[in-house]
Order: C-alpha cells, then sequence, then structure tokens
C-alpha cells in the first residue's frame, strides 16, 4: 500500500523523495567486509541500547559493468551485567556477469559479566562466501573472556572458546559437508590516544580439535578517525588464512584493505 501511493505522487514531489531517501541511504556510507565484534562493543558506561549502520550502493560503467551494494548494521543492548550484540553484514560485488564477492553473516552474541575480569560468551553465526564455495556455514560457540587490565584508555582481552562448526560447500564439490568441533582462541586490543582515535585489534586462531593442522588464522585491525560526534573515518585491514579451503582452487590466503566511514547511534 505504502509503495502504491508512492508510485503515484506528482512527478516533482516523488523526485524529491527519491532524492531524500538516496541522501538518507548514503549518509549511512560505509566500508566494511569482516565483522570484528571488537569495533561493536560500547563502552560501558554508554546508554543501554546502541548501534550502527552502513549502506553504500555504487554502480560503475567504463571497459566493464561492474555493481556493488554493502550493507552492515548491528544492534547492542548491555545493562553492566548482560550484554547482547546483533550483526548483519552483506557485501555483493559483481563484473560482467561474475561474482567478484558474494557473502553475507548474522551473527548473535551473548555475554555475561561474571566478575570484573571474566565475561562468560555464547553466540551463534550463520554465513555464505559463494566465492570461497561456501554454501553455509553455521557455528555455535561458548566460553570465558579475560579482561587483562583495568585501564578504559587501554583494553587488552583474550578469549578461549569451543565451538561447534557445520559447512557445506557449494555445488563445486558435490555432497561436502563437514562437523566439527574447534578452538577459537583469541587476543583483542583497543587502543584510545586521544578522544578522537581509536586503534583495535583482534586476531582468532581456531585448530580443529582432531586435527591440529586443520586451522584458519585471522586478523582485523581498524583505525577509527572521528570527523563528527558519532561519524568516523575507519581504515580497515583484514587478513585470513585456512590451512585447508572448501577447494584447491580456494587461495589459503586472503586479505583486503577498506576504508569509509561509520556513522553509530
Amino acid at each position: 500500500m505504502f509503495f502504491g501511493k508512492f508510485i503515484f505522487l506528482p512527478r516533482k514531489q516523488l523526485m524529491m523523495r527519491v532524492l531524500k531517501f538516496l541522501i538518507l541511504c548514503f549518509s549511512f556510507t560505509a566500508s566494511s567486509q569482516v565483522v570484528n565484534i571488537e569495533t561493536l562493543r560500547k563502552p560501558s558506561d554508554s546508554s543501554k541500547w546502541t548501534g550502527s549502520v552502513s549502506l553504500d550502493v555504487s554502480l560503475t560503467k567504463n571497459v566493464n559493468d561492474l555493481f556493488q551494494i554493502t550493507n552492515k548494521a548491528y544492534v547492542q543492548y548491555n545493562d553492566q551485567t548482560n550484554l547482547w550484540l546483533f550483526v548483519n553484514d552483506l557485501n555483493f560485488q559483481k563484473a560482467e556477469g561474475f561474482d567478484l564477492i558474494n557473502r553475507g553473516t548474522q551473527h548473535l552474541r551473548y555475554n555475561r559479566k561474571l566478575n570484573e575480569t571474566i565475561t562468560w560468551e555464547v553466540f551463534g553465526q550463520a554465513q555464505y562466501d559463494a566465492v570461497s564455495e561456501i554454501s553455509f556455514r553455521g557455528l555455535a560457540g561458548t566460553g570465558p573472556r579475560f579482561k587483562l587490565n583495568p585501564s578504559e584508555k587501554y583494553r587488552f582481552y583474550i578469549g578461549t572458546l569451543v565451538m561447534y562448526e557445520y559447512e557445506k560447500a557449494t555445488n563445486v564439490v558435490a555432497d561436502r559437508i563437514q562437523e566439527d568441533i574447534r578452538g577459537s582462541a583469541y587476543v583483542s586490543f583497543s587502543l584510545y590516544p586521544t578522544e578522537k582515535i581509536s586503534i583495535i585489534s583482534t586476531s582468532y586462531y581456531q585448530p580443529k580439535f582432531e586435527a591440529f593442522k586443520d586451522y584458519r588464522i585471522s586478523s582485523n585491525t581498524s583505525l577509527l578517525f572521528e570527523i563528527y560526534e558519532d561519524l568516523a573515518f575507519k581504515t580497515t585491514f583484514n587478513y585470513f588464512f585456512d590451512a585447508f579451503p572448501v577447494s584447491s582452487s580456494i587461495p589459503k590466503t586472503q586479505y583486503e584493505l577498506t576504508n569509509g566511514l561509520l556513522y553509530t547511534f
């Protein structure tokens, strides 16, 4: 009903509303493909409900046709003892009919603060990555998170989790389904040298318990410069290594460097 009314507006009024909609979308432009939970956590003294949203759409026509759309949204609830965090991250890029990037992640995490040093974490995650030949990967894990220092200006954490992994490959690998138990150890730090600069980094090591030679390493480091209140310029470097990717055509090492804007509320 809404779209019916929208379509039959007078031409001038319709164009103005479309323009306002586009301005709203692009005011939330950002570029970030890998979910780093640490960049999304808010300080414990902030309001209970926080979040951010980003949308980036582009269409390029030169020698080739290139279409790109990325979207990330997260919502956090924190009451000093319990923390809930939901993340939705989608990235799609196509050139001349071929998928350059086609992946998505939904992540839900719950933290229960046991004392000033230890927090217990539980998380679930669903994702797909067509380029890496992953039709679906589901994760569920739990474990403790340790705060190594009391300072809010320089924060250091380690986490030691156990997770169940279900992975189904795309049709390029027929009937390829794996179910594994993996460890997920991580080291994270957040540095705030000034009120307007943040450096946040998290590195994961995830071995399969049955065969430790089957492991993954991922690292995400972000540098943020506050532009105005809740708007920041963000540079992010992501590194990923998989000792045994889905197929031999997938490189073991992947990395990316991105720049963009981040708006939080």
